[in-house]
């Protein structure tokens, strides 16, 4: 008996064997003799996925390559998934220009993707008469007409542009350094991203345009010694490498070549956008502007007419020579209930030989569960293929039917994106600059003045200097750097400065050690009373909770794994559930909400889902019902957006067990709202309901299991010493590929608006403009338009109707306009992968947690994120608004709401995490040493061994420093002495 696995393999074989159908069709020769002597052919109805079926058709026929045109760039990515189905072929991407190359054009990706697709194109070219044998399919590139718009540098200068680093090379570093330099690359303290490099003694890294990964050069003299490439998040080694090619073809303004020029001689071009491509041609080039260096599109449209063209229409004209036409039919609509789809599937498939398509191996096992028992499966009639298809059609000569397990339940298809970048786990906020306040655990707060090497005996060490009261000078070795930590107290005042020798601190000390003791003893005391109440103790994992799981389109981070177990432990021992799991926006929280909903009615319970605000209601239900389709589970709906008669019907199915999982807002705390068997409560972003909603919570979390959500991070050093008395998972690690936001401060400008939403529009994107007073945001709207006249605009806010406000959103979210103008009724809850670009109106009115939440709307896919914080022409900016903007830009990585927090812990206060009786003491102590005397507390109280703790200085002859010639920068020379004095095992060595 065949395993899923092996079914899934023997469909994707049956797949790829539709094309020998498509050569014996009618016409199909003709067209092929045709192209092979590069004249035009016209296909006919064909659309969709099945675009990619004609091109592995084609492809089948050996041209040296293929080039297929994609109407539009986000299609491109559609049409490589839909193609790897069809056929197994070598496929690169060239993509398109989202707006005109700046200066940095090297940091941009884009950049680095055409130059790699040109360089394949160029050994393609060296290699072409070196084929073999005929059995190796050639190679396709998938682009989109605005990307053939877009010059490319001359042959000439991609092979003249190149600089290659062999081992057992002689280098002159100085003269490659003036040459990254002089090419556009930047220099850094530790390399991230392409066009990056950094050099540090006889070590130089350096990320080309062009790479996967960056590469580390180690020098013997002036000799190359090694060449290792290595992974940015652990710094580790990846591979050893004989040589690496750099190559920097100028700059972008300088190009006038087509890529046509790239194209070995008689190649073959697929053209998907017939109909419209000179339309979407003129589009794109005006929203560049006239300064954007393009083609013009009848002279690209003449180059690729001196190959084979393949012109494909959904609909030909009917006087167009060498017409070969695709007899295929859309596929019917799905109803998405599960019943439904079984007699759907049966009736449209009669004699049908049937492809259903799931994106994971999990998609294809429930598939074969539900369908067990169709007709359709009795006889042999369906295969299952592990994959992606955009859209399903009929193959109607041959009698196949292709669908997606998406287009079966009505569901969001979602990519699983190609693993190029780890995300980076949040390091510690202890940078230390010159000028800030530290904490001497044994003297008090001094002012950090830098480092200094002392020479003593023969010997040097380097010191950190603090400067005292008084202006005394206390230099503490770097191997003793434990000693200090950076101050954050978030008192409005300064501290002052502790003197040598005085008994204040100490006081200050104890004081804070007692009220510490306090708290620990309150918060465990709680705890106990928790632990000792009976719960509900939820079943084990089922198979339909790992198929359920592995169903996830994207790997889970570390930090999620642990959080899930986490969660599921908790479920299933005999004790009430209260957990608090925090992370930082888009950071995965809601995957591991859902596993513990899943769990909860798979064991026979209720789950409800209870949120802050109606549009996070709406976020959510389509989550939840697009995540579970496929599965027996009833998912409702309760906020002000439902009518009277939803709302009783939902209260009604609540009340009746009929109704499995709700997600609402404070509506869900309604007396009249009932549970037949409510198991698991979730809470998301519970800080945000008022005293009487956490009153009535209360009483619930008595009985029920309950994870709440939270999307302010607790510092690393708060949940360390928290352990022990909270149940908390932190989420610190950024999913794959995610990027970081750029984010800018600036007055408003008209200019900068409409590049930024040219830019977004260019890319099919969508884009948020935050202004936040209701009764001028019509007068908002008539600006943006006189600014952006190219761009739809739909205005949302709380003070619309229900009705009309769930109408702009659902329009939103369906891309039937472009820019979003709300107030910050979009803060929570839309997770739109096509929105990338954020306006702020009026940043300085904002908190830092409000900026941060708002800019965590975008970004949230593949794409690069862009967030502009406005700020009025000629409003003057207070120092703390001034302090918070600086601090947003600043911390625009992922998982940013880490240094965030810290920075909002300074400017705000402490009061909101520990509460306002324990901010008195964080400004006299500091906040590091304040989370360090409650994690003791702790131990104390629950008469934990003290941590063994062995301080062994070891004093060798010799000097023992780090140069400056090898780390340049003060802040990450610290954090390095810091990390080697807190190594207390051999492997924490490899990691650092």
């Amino acid at each position: 008996m065949m395993t899923n696995a092996q079914t899934s393999t023997s469909g994707l074989t049956r797949l790829r064997d539709l094309s020998r159908g498509v050569q014996n069709l009618a016409g199909f020769d003709q067209a092929i003799g045709a192209l092979r002597s590069n004249a035009l052919v016209t296909i006919d109805g064909v659309w969709g996925s099945a675009c990619a079926l004609v091109a592995a058709t084609l492809l089948k026929q050996h041209p040296p390559l293929l080039l297929v045109v994609c109407p539009h760039p986000r299609e491109v990515d559609q049409f490589v998934d839909d193609l790897s189905l069809f056929v197994d072929a070598e496929t690169m991407v060239f993509p398109a220009w989202d707006s005109p190359a700046g200066e940095d054009e090297l940091l941009d990706e884009t950049y680095g993707d055409r130059l790699r697709t040109l360089k394949q194109l160029l050994q393609i070219q060296t290699r072409q008469d070196q084929r073999e044998t005929t059995d190796e399919l050639p190679p396709v590139v998938v682009t989109s007409i605005q990307s053939l718009l877009n010059p490319v540098p001359r042959c000439e200068q991609v092979l003249g542009n190149s600089r290659t680093i062999r081992v057992g090379d002689q280098f002159d570093l100085e003269a490659w350094l003036d040459w990254l330099v002089a090419q556009g690359f930047h220099a850094t303290t530790a390399v991230n991203l392409a066009g990056e490099f950094s050099s540090r003694g006889g070590i130089i890294d350096l990320f080309a345009p062009d790479w996967d990964s960056p590469v580390r050069v180690e020098l013997f003299g002036d000799e190359v010694e090694s060449i290792r490439g290595f992974e940015v998040a652990s710094q580790r080694s990846l591979e050893s490498l004989q040589q690496v090619e750099i190559t920097v073809p100028g700059t972008t303004r300088e190009y006038d070549e087509f890529i046509t020029a790239y194209l070995p001689a008689g190649s073959w071009v697929v053209n998907l956008a017939t109909d419209q491509a000179e339309e979407l041609a003129g589009q794109y080039q005006d929203r560049l502007g006239k300064e954007a260096n393009t083609h013009d599109y009848r002279q690209l449209l003449e180059r690729l007419q001196q190959f084979g063209l393949a012109q494909c229409w959904a609909l030909a004209p009917g006087d167009l020579e060498t017409v070969f036409r695709f007899p295929m039919a859309s596929v019917e609509r799905f109803s998405g209930d599960m019943d439904k789809v079984r007699s759907q599937l049966d009736h449209m498939g009669h004699d049908q030989e049937v492809f259903l398509v799931g994106a994971t191996q999990a998609d294809v096992d429930r598939l074969q569960q539900i369908l067990r028992e169709t007709r359709l499966a009795a006889t042999n009639q369906i295969h299952y293929v592990l994959g992606n298809l955009s859209a399903g059609f009929r193959l109607v000569t041959e009698n196949k039917l292709l669908v997606s397990v998406s287009e079966l339940f009505q569901r969001k298809e979602i990519r699983r994106p190609k693993r190029r970048r780890q995300g980076r786990a949040i390091d510690s906020f202890l940078e230390l600059s010159e000028g800030d306040l530290v904490v001497h655990l044994s003297h008090g707060i001094a002012r950090y003045r830098g480092l200094q090497i002392i020479t003593q005996e023969g010997q040097s060490e380097e010191h950190l200097t603090l400067e005292f009261h008084g202006g005394t000078n206390v230099y503490v070795p770097v191997n003793r750097i434990e000693l200090v930590q950076k101050y954050v107290g978030g008192s409005k005042r300064r501290p002052q400065l502790a003197r040598i020798g005085g008994q204040s601190w100490q006081r200050q000390k104890q004081a804070a050690q007692r009220s510490v003791m306090d708290v620990a003893t309150e918060m465990l005391q709680l705890q106990a009373a928790r632990q000792s109440r009976p719960g509900i103790t939820f079943a084990t994992d089922s198979s339909w909770q790992q198929d359920f799981d592995a169903a996830f389109p994207y790997q889970e981070t570390a930090d999620q794994q642990l959080s899930i177990a986490a969660v599921k432990k908790d479920m299933e021992a005999p004790r009430p559930m209260d957990r608090l799991l925090c992370g930082d926006v888009g950071f995965g929280k809601t995957e591991v909400a859902m596993r513990a909903a899943f769990k909860a009615v798979d064991s026979g319970y209720q789950v409800a889902v209870m949120v802050p605000t109606t549009i996070l209601t709406e976020q959510h239900y389509r989550t939840f019902v697009e995540r579970l389709a496929g599965f027996p589970i009833e998912v409702a709906k309760l906020s002000r957006f439902s009518t009277t008669a939803q709302q009783r019907a939902v209260v009604e199915g609540l009340q009746s067990g009929r109704t499995d999982i709700v997600i609402g807002t404070h509506r869900l705390a309604s007396k009249d709202v009932q549970f037949a068997n409510l198991g698991l409560l979730i809470i998301d972003e519970e800080q945000r309901f008022g005293v009487k909603i956490k009153e009535r919570l209360k009483s619930v979390r008595h009985t029920v299991d309950v994870l709440t959500l939270s999307a302010t991070p607790i510092p690393r050093t708060l949940h360390l010493s928290l352990v022990g008395m909270r149940d908390i998972s932190n989420l610190e690690t950024p999913p794959e590929d995610r990027r970081s936001i750029k984010t800018e401060v600036t007055r408003f400008q008209e200019k900068l608006i409409r590049q930024a939403v040219l830019r977004e529009l260019n890319r099919g994107g969508q884009i948020y403009f935050v202004h936040n007073r209701v009764q001028d945001i019509e007068s908002v709207a008539g600006r943006l338009k006189q600014i952006v006249p190219e761009a739809s605009i739909g205005i949302g806010h709380g003070q619309m109707a229900e009705r009309e406000l769930e109408r702009v959103m659902v329009d939103f979210v369906s891309h039937r306009f472009d820019l979003l103008l709300a107030t910050t009724i979009v803060e929570n809850g839309l997770d739109i992968q096509r929105a990338n670009t954020m306006f702020i109106d009026e940043a300085d009115r904002y908190g830092l947690a409000d900026l941060h939440q708002l800019r965590g709307r975008v970004g949230r896919y593949k794409h690069q994120g862009y967030c502009y914080l406005l700020i009025d022409r000629t409003k003057y900016i207070s120092p703390t608004a001034s302090r918070r903007l600086r601090a947003i830009e600043e911390f625009s990585e992922m998982g940013a709401g880490f240094a965030i927090a810290m920075r909002d812990l300074e400017i705000r206060g402490a009061g909101n995490l520990l509460g306002h009786e324990q901010s008195g003491h964080i400004s006299t102590i500091g906040y590091e040493l304040y989370c360090q005397l409650l994690e003791k507390a702790v131990r104390s109280l629950k008469k934990m061994a003290p941590p063994i703790n062995t301080d062994v200085e070891i004093d060798l002859p010799g000097s023992a420093y780090l140069p400056a010639d090898y780390v340049t920068h003060q802040r990450v020379k610290i954090d390095l002495y810091r990390r080697l004095s807190a190594i207390s095992a051999f492997n924490q060595i490899d990691d650092l």
